[in-house]
């Protein structure tokens, strides 16, 4: 399948969580990238969620690509077994290295660090700093107290319109990645 996005960066928690549709959404999601053939980015862990994504596109054929702190990976949180693992000192370092390198973004359930990722990428979409598509993966229903927070936001007017529409908002892997590709990603490098 062509597309025009060769590259998704996927948000997710370093957990397994606490039901077996997270896993199974994980392994789905790295399985489909695969098989589209587009490279996996993502926070570079060999555990939970993240390392379910890596090892699900591993099997699939695909390319992965991580992106880890050296705090991370001294810990020996690192998956070892994917094609490239960079490793950067920050956070901040982590996530605009995972964003210059993605065409998309996708958040899978995971905890503060998946939210915190999530929301830096959907700021920097509102402040016009990329034009890349957003998408939240609702495994097991996960997100739905998030999507009506964000029915909040917008009813309360810190949010506009158009950027609550710009997220993409699915609970099917190959609906999400459609959709994804159906919105033109921008350009728009991320500075250093």
């Amino acid at each position: 399948m062509t597309t025009s996005i060769n590259a998704v960066a996927v948000f997710c928690g370093a957990s397994h969580g606490g039901r077996p549709e997270y896993a199974a959404g994980a392994f789905e999601l790295g399985t489909e990238i695969a098989r589209r053939g587009m490279t996996l980015v993502y926070g570079g862990g060999r555990a939970g969620l993240m390392g379910a994504v890596a090892d699900a596109a591993l099997g699939a054929g695909g390319r992965v690509i991580g992106v880890i702190t050296t705090l991370l990976k001294d810990r020996e949180l690192g998956h070892t077994g994917i094609h490239e693992l960079r490793v950067v000192e920050t956070m901040h370092e982590r996530k605009m290295m995972m964003a210059d390198l993605a065409d998309a973004f996708i958040s899978l359930p995971g905890g503060l660090g998946t939210l915190d990722e999530m929301f830096e990428i959907l700021a920097w979409a509102q402040l016009g700093i990329h034009t890349k598509p957003v998408g939240l993966l609702n495994t097991a229903r996960y997100y739905d107290a998030l999507w009506a927070f964000l029915d909040h936001i917008e009813r309360e007017k810190f949010l506009r319109l158009n950027h609550r529409t710009e997220i993409v908002f699915e609970e099917k892997v190959g609906l999400l990645l459609d959709k994804l590709a159906a919105v033109a990603p921008g350009g728009a490098r991320f500075p250093a």
